[in-house]
C-alpha cells in the first residue's frame, strides 16, 4: 500500500565537497504540520528545495503520495510539480522587481497557459485571501513593505491549490501582526484542502505552537 504524503527518502545533498544532508528521511502527511528545526548550516533550506523539486539529491529520492519523482523543475510534469509549493524567507529575493504584485501572483498561472479570465479571477480571489487591496496589486516590489510583498508571495504559492506547502523561515522577516496573518492564512488553507505543511524555523517556540511534531536536523 502506498503511503500518502510528501517524503524525502534517504536523501543526501552536497555543495561542492561539503555534505549538507546525509541519508535523511522526512515525511509530511496530508493535513499535517511538520516543523523542521536545526542550527544554521544543518540543511533545512536544502531539504525544502529538494522537496520542492528545485534541487536534485545526490542520493535517495523525493516521493509524492507514494510515487517517486524523477527530475526537477520543468523536467517534472505540471500536474506533479504543482502539488508542492514553497514560500521563501526573503520575498525580495524570490520576486522579479519588474512585476506588479498582481503579475507576481499570476505568474505561475500564465506559465502553464491558464486562460486570462481565470488568471484575473484567481488573482483577485487570492489577493483578498491574503489581505492585499486593489491599489497594492498595481505596485511593484520597491513600492510595498516586506510584509505586503510576502503576502503576495503567499498568494502566489497557493495559486495551484498545492497538496503540500513548504514555509522556509517564511515569517522570520515579518512583524508580529503579519506573522500571525500569514500563519492564519496557511492554517485556513490547510484546513480547507487537507494540505500538508512543512514549517522551517530557528524559532523552537514558534514550531511548538504551530507544528504537530518537530523534526530536528543535527
Amino acid at each position: 500500500m502506498t503511503r500518502p504524503g510528501l517524503a524525502a527518502c534517504q536523501v543526501s545533498a552536497s555543495y561542492g565537497t561539503q555534505r549538507v544532508l546525509d541519508a535523511v528521511d522526512l515525511h509530511i502527511a496530508p493535513g499535517e504540520t511538520v516543523g523542521l528545526h536545526g542550527p544554521s548550516g544543518s540543511g533545512k533550506s536544502t531539504m525544502a528545495r529538494l522537496l520542492a523539486l528545485l534541487h536534485r539529491p545526490d542520493g535517495g529520492h523525493v516521493s509524492i503520495d507514494g510515487t517517486p519523482v524523477t527530475g526537477i523543475r520543468h523536467q517534472v510534469p505540471v500536474a506533479v510539480r504543482t502539488r508542492v509549493a514553497i514560500l521563501f524567507q526573503s520575498p525580495r529575493a524570490a520576486t522579479d522587481p519588474r512585476l506588479t504584485l498582481a503579475d507576481l501572483i499570476a505568474e505561475p498561472m500564465r506559465a502553464i497557459g491558464t486562460p486570462p479570465e481565470q488568471v484575473r479571477a484567481r488573482t483577485a480571489e487570492l489577493a483578498d485571501t491574503v489581505g492585499l487591496t486593489a491599489d497594492l496589486l498595481t505596485r511593484r516590489p520597491h513600492a510595498v513593505s516586506d510584509g505586503q510583498l510576502q503576502r503576495a508571495c503567499l498568494a502566489r504559492s497557493l495559486v495551484h491549490r498545492p497538496g503540500y506547502l513548504l514555509c522556509d523561515e517564511a515569517t522570520a522577516m515579518l512583524d508580529a501582526s503579519t506573522q500571525a496573518h500569514v500563519a492564519a492564512v496557511v492554517g485556513e488553507f490547510q484546513r480547507r484542502h487537507d494540505a500538508g505543511v512543512l514549517v522551517i524555523s530557528h524559532d523552537a517556540a514558534l514550531l511548538a505552537r504551530w507544528a504537530d511534531r518537530v523534526v530536528e536536523l543535527p
